[in-house]
């Protein structure tokens, strides 16, 4: 895909599925949720947020999304169960529901982004106390796990330290450090493969459920909306001239926002189209790099996504295994 068809798909983002109102719905950030009891039907939309707050639609972010996250469910498949049971939609999956784990887990290998703003602040990350000196963009000698706490919508979710999870009892001692233990398995797989591409995986959030007792992993994985990717080939020269990464993700518009002094509070500024198909277009070749594969878009409009969400609740489940 050219990055110059996507200034002509602006005008067809799926903001939200349209559903009737008694329908069980439910709105995330990015996705779309219909509870179907013992399943869900999960959409990705267009939507982008940045700051925990919801700005605009993307070209094509929902798809990008949803099928690069089956790519990694896929590619992990033997680390973890995950939720997914069946692909509806190139944006929509019907997925086994599970119990949320209230923490997110962030793995970080390098030292940037609000970990580095973090550490200006007060010299730690997540109650991990890091060494005086340190540089923007430094890789850790070992990836560092910084869980944050998952706060409702409009609220930010605000870091938080191994010793406040188990003493809160937010998540038992014997399951978190399974939860650990995985996190650390998972970066390491997502590391090798984001390798193999010419890619650096520098961060990435993880979420996790329970399903009958087993710890599964939910929600997306190694997307551009939930990792921050750069190119392997000029990182260290990058590094040494303590200049900005070349990244493939949503970074890019954290920049902008903060280049006009926005990071979450007030009113954002708006967001403008060519900013708009620049970001989508990172997306695009994230998906592109990783996957190897050409990206050509299949997303439906949001009527005919809606239609396709009611289809599928109206049918029992494909009856494909979780995997």
């Amino acid at each position: 895909m050219r990055q110059a068809e996507l200034a002509g798909l602006l005008g067809s983002c799926v903001e939200k599925l349209d559903l009737p109102a008694d329908a069980p719905l439910s709105h995330g950030k990015v996705r779309d949720i219909l509870d179907l009891g013992a399943e869900v039907l999960i959409t990705t939309t267009d939507r982008i947020s940045a700051f925990d707050r919801v700005l605009t639609t993307i070209p094509c972010k929902g798809e990008v999304l949803n099928t690069l996250s089956l790519f990694w469910f896929q590619s992990t498949s033997d680390i973890i169960p995950n939720h997914v049971r069946e692909e509806v939609s190139a944006r929509t999956i019907r997925a086994v529901k599970c119990a949320v784990v209230p923490i997110e887990v962030v793995v970080r290998g390098y030292l940037t982004g609000s970990a580095w703003r973090d550490y200006q602040r007060q010299g730690s990350v997540s109650g991990i106390a890091l060494p005086p000196g340190m540089r923007v963009n430094t890789r850790f000698d070992s990836p560092l796990l910084t869980p944050s706490t998952k706060e409702e919508a409009g609220a930010h979710d605000r870091p938080i330290s191994r010793e406040d999870i188990l003493s809160s009892g937010r998540v038992e001692k014997r399951l978190w450090e399974l939860i650990e233990e995985t996190s650390a398995a998972l970066f390491r797989r997502g590391t090798e493969i984001a390798a193999q591409r010419g890619l650096i995986l520098v961060d990435t959030k993880y979420e996790f459920g329970l399903r009958e007792g087993q710890l599964t992993l939910v929600d997306e994985v190694h997307t551009p909306d939930s990792s921050r990717y750069w190119f392997a080939d000029t990182w260290e020269q990058l590094y040494r001239a303590e200049e900005p990464q070349r990244e493939l993700d949503k970074e890019y518009l954290r920049q902008w926002l903060m280049a006009r002094n926005w990071s979450g509070d007030g009113t954002p500024p708006e967001i403008p189209d060519d900013v708009r198909v620049q970001v989508a277009w990172k997306y695009v070749t994230a998906w592109q790099t990783i996957t190897g594969r050409e990206f050509s878009p299949r997303a439906m409009g949001a009527e005919a996504e809606a239609a396709r969400v009611k289809a599928a609740a109206a049918r029992p489940s494909a009856g494909l295994a979780a995997r």
